[in-house]
């Protein structure tokens, strides 16, 4: 190939994507890449349904459970971190393969990040203390297009707007066109994308809530709750910890909290559906048989070396 090859895997949470991940990294001698914002922290191995020891073993692995929880992780440390992995690996003479199931990460290591400056502490406080209307109210002001493309209730990217805007003297989407940073196009991308339909996800999503809670998940929230952190981290407010924390604290029974946890599960999987269906790049092949992916993939690569 005139470009190195890397793989992609993605899709919703319990579709099978580690598994195929797994199958082609063995028969391919390929390293598996985690693209997954829980799996990250080294926390939450069974909340997270990160590969196990054992799994491991079977092939090189980077960026699963690398980050202290205490840590907060964005895009764009991850894309830094997998820029990396992605680098070593091809030049081990090991397939990269990316598997995980956040788009943002995904996005920002192959098309890139915006070139944001560093918003001065100071400003950021300010505007994060801002009631969200009030927030939005300024936005619309600064930059209407911005307020018009969000929801007046969303706090995180009103906020995010505003800061940057008052910060720069630029409308955020004026930095988003200048995406700097992206290795999509120094390679030849073989993507994936796992779309089981609603019912067979269901029940997959069920069977491996209760394996958790079964195996250790919440022993996990407990040594997670004893560090005191900041309850804003984002490994604080990953799914299922709430609910646990809530069980931990007799407020509500196991049961409840694998109704909660389920809930959740469910409705982020359906975002991630919808994001997948409507953001994948063109020419990534959607597929509801994790088992046939790897095979799907050594000939699109094959296919690919021939051309």
């Amino acid at each position: 190939m005139s470009r190195p090859p890397l793989v992609v895997i993605a899709g919703p949470t319990a579709s099978g994507k580690s598994a195929a991940a797994l199958a082609l990294a063995q028969a391919t001698g390929g390293t598996v890449i985690n693209a997954d914002s829980a799996q990250v922290y080294r926390d939450l191995r069974i909340l997270s349904a990160r590969p196990s020891v054992v799994e491991e073993a079977r092939a090189p692995h980077r960026l699963f459970g690398h980050i202290d929880g205490a840590e907060p992780c964005s895009a764009a440390r991850w894309a830094t971190d997998a820029r990396a992995a992605v680098a070593d690996a091809t030049a081990r003479g090991s397939l990269p393969i990316l598997v995980g199931g956040t788009g943002l990460y995904l996005r920002t290591l192959l098309d890139g990040i915006a070139p944001v400056p560093a918003i001065d502490a100071a400003l950021r406080a300010e505007v994060r203390a801002l009631p969200v209307a009030e927030a939005y109210r300024l936005l619309a002001a600064a930059d209407p297009d911005a307020a018009a493309r969000l929801a007046p209730a969303d706090t995180s990217r009103v906020a995010r707007a505003l800061e940057v805007v008052r910060a720069t003297g630029r409308p955020l989407c004026d930095w988003q066109r200048e995406r700097a940073g992206g290795i999509g196009e120094a390679h030849h991308v073989a993507g994936v994308v796992l779309l089981p339909d609603r019912d067979t996800l269901a029940p997959r999503i069920d069977t491996r809530l209760r394996a958790m809670f079964d195996e250790g998940a919440i022993d996990e929230v407990a040594v997670l709750l004893a560090r005191d952190l900041d309850p804003d981290l984002p490994v604080m407010r990953a799914i299922g910890v709430p609910p646990i924390a809530a069980l931990l604290a007799s407020a509500t029974t196991r049961d409840e909290a694998i109704a909660r946890t389920r809930l959740d599960t469910s409705r982020y999987a359906k975002r991630q559906r919808t994001w997948f269906h409507h953001q994948s790049p063109p020419g990534w092949t959607i597929s509801d048989t994790p088992d046939a992916v790897p095979q799907q993939i050594i000939t699109m690569l094959r296919d690919c070396a021939l051309t």
